[in-house]
């Protein structure tokens, strides 16, 4: 996986953690949830990463 993406995802997913915990702390569960939706994305573009690094060995 290049670097670049790597710390690309690795932010995405830690801006999501900090939405959905805004979201918690505000008790707005629609904020909460759309963070839980931004780390699972992030989780999905890592995955693809992974699975790109496989096929170039």
């Amino acid at each position: 996986m290049a670097t670049d993406d790597k710390m690309r995802n690795m932010a995405e997913k830690a801006r999501g953690k900090a939405e959905e915990a805004a979201g918690r702390v505000t008790g707005n569960r629609r904020v909460e949830a759309e963070g839980r939706g931004t780390q699972a994305k992030s989780d999905l573009k890592q995955a693809a990463e992974k699975i790109k690094d496989v096929g170039k060995d």
